[in-house]
């Protein structure tokens, strides 16, 4: 992390969606950007997109006790991400505005280390999409390889870090 740009400085917290002013959200997911590496974002996003999503984020949090957070740098919504359950695996999924982008690896770091002082947590998953090219991060963090999944209509890489 080039600690010059003072952008990828700053306490990172995770806080609750619907804590977020859903604006900043239809903003953030409208962005063209978060398309190129999002093959299920097929939609505009608007207000009605932004009260869904949230209630569905908001009912994995009632249903398993965790889910997604917002994402706040010194306070202010960088992104979105956490851990769902998706079966019986926990899958972390990321998604940051493009000016946090540089944030990824110290929010990745320690929603990670959340993950290992939680018991229900054995191992994580990732699914990235075949656009992602760059690997070499999650080989530095000890993700693994599992193959291909498809998601929703969508093909997937899918890659394992065990958190014990």
């Amino acid at each position: 992390m080039d600690t010059k740009d003072t952008r990828l400085n700053g306490e990172i917290t995770f806080a609750r969606l619907p804590e977020i002013e859903p604006t900043e959200i239809e903003r953030h997911m409208s962005d063209p950007r978060m398309a190129e590496h999002m093959p299920l974002l097929t939609t505009a996003w608007n207000a009605a997109t932004v009260a869904r999503f949230v209630a569905a984020k908001e009912a994995c949090w009632a249903r398993d006790g965790l889910g997604h957070w917002a994402i706040l740098q010194n306070d202010r919504y960088v992104g979105w991400g956490g851990f769902q359950k998706e079966g019986a695996e926990w899958d972390f999924g990321l998604v940051l505005k493009p000016d946090a982008f540089g944030l990824g690896r110290r929010i990745t770091q320690q929603a990670l280390a959340f993950a290992r002082t939680d018991q229900r947590i054995p191992f994580v998953t990732f699914l990235l999409p075949p656009s992602r090219k760059k690997m070499a991060a999650l080989d530095r963090l000890g993700a693994r390889p599992v193959g291909q999944v498809d998601y929703n209509g969508a093909r997937f890489l899918k890659f394992r870090l065990e958190t014990e």
